[in-house]
C-alpha cells in the first residue's frame, strides 16, 4: 500500500457494526482504533461476556453486553440485526483474536450484508497469523482448518486431510490432546514437519519445531499448558528429502 493511501489518526463515525480483534493473551495488544470503538459503541456483543467484561474493566469502559455465540446465535440474530436498523452502533469481539474466524461472528456479517447494514472491520490479533509466520513455515499456501475433532477417528480423517495438502495446515488443539494429535500424525505423516505454537503473545510464549515423533518425546516428558496452535508442514520435509537425494546421487558421465 502506497504512503498516500493511509489515514494515520484519522477517524470517522462507526458504521452500525464494527468488528474488533481483541487480544490474545497481551493486553497491550488491543489496538488504539479498537478503544476507541468500544468506547463510542451502544452495546458489546460477545462470544463470552465474562471475558469481555474483564477487557472492558481493564480499559475503564462501562457498557451494556450482550452474549452471542454457537448456542444462542438463531435467536440473537434478528434481535441483532433489528436494534442496527433502529439505529444503535454495535460492536462484535471474541474471546481471543479477530471475529468471525473460530466463532458465529460470520453469520452476523452476512445477515448484515443480506439487510443493507453497514459494517467495517478492525484488524488486530490473530492467533493463526501469528503462529504462521513464528513458525517460519511456507506462509503459501495455507489453510486454517479450524479445532482439530476430539474423536479418534475424526482428528485421523482430518490430519490425513492436512497430511495430503500441499501447503501449510493449522488448527486450534487442546493442550490435553496434543499428545494424542502428535502420536496419530507419527503414524500418518511421520517425516512433516510440525510446530506447536504455544501461549502466544505471554510470558510463555513457545514456537517448538520438530517431527512428530520428536515433539512427542518432549511433550510426554513436559506435558503442554495453555492455548495451543498446531502447524503442519508435510512438504519441506519431503523437498528437503529430495533435495538431499539428489546432491548425493552421482551424475552419469558420457561414456560415448
Amino acid at each position: 500500500m502506497k504512503p498516500e493511501n493511509l489515514e494515520l489518526g484519522k477517524e470517522s463515525e462507526l458504521p452500525p457494526l464494527t468488528l474488533i480483534a481483541t487480544p490474545i493473551g497481551n493486553l497491550g495488544d488491543l489496538t488504539l482504533r479498537g478503544i476507541t470503538a468500544l468506547k463510542e459503541c451502544d452495546l458489546v456483543i460477545a462470544e463470552d461476556t465474562r471475558r469481555a467484561g474483564q477487557l472492558l474493566s481493564h480499559l475503564a469502559i462501562h457498557k451494556p453486553l450482550l452474549s452471542f455465540h454457537e448456542h444462542n446465535e438463531q435467536r440473537r440474530l434478528a434481535e441483532l440485526i433489528r436494534r442496527l436498523h433502529a439505529g444503535e452502533k454495535l460492536a462484535l469481539v471474541t474471546d481471543a483474536g479477530t471475529p468471525s474466524v473460530s466463532d458465529p461472528g460470520f453469520r452476523l456479517v452476512r445477515a448484515c450484508l443480506s439487510e443493507g447494514i453497514a459494517y467495517t472491520v478492525l484488524p488486530g490479533s490473530s492467533a493463526v497469523l501469528t503462529a504462521l509466520v513464528g513458525s517460519g513455515f511456507p506462509p503459501v499456501p495455507f489453510v486454517f482448518w479450524g479445532f482439530l475433532p476430539s474423536s479418534g477417528s475424526g482428528r485421523r480423517s482430518e490430519l490425513r486431510r492436512s497430511a495430503a495438502f500441499a501447503g501449510t495446515s493449522i488448527y486450534f488443539e487442546s493442550p490435553h490432546r496434543l499428545c494424542d494429535s502428535l502420536e496419530d500424525l507419527n503414524l500418518i505423516a511421520p517425516k512433516s514437519r510440525i510446530c506447536v505454537a504455544r501461549e502466544l503473545t505471554k510470558i510463555h510464549e513457545e514456537y517448538r519445531i520438530g517431527n512428530p515423533c520428536e515433539l512427542l518425546d518432549y511433550y510426554r516428558e513436559k506435558p503442554p499448558r495453555g492455548e495451543v496452535t498446531l502447524l503442519i508442514d508435510p512438504v519441506s520435509s519431503v523437498l528437503e528429502e529430495r533435495k538431499t537425494h539428489s546432491e548425493n546421487t552421482p551424475i552419469p558421465r558420457n561414456l560415448a
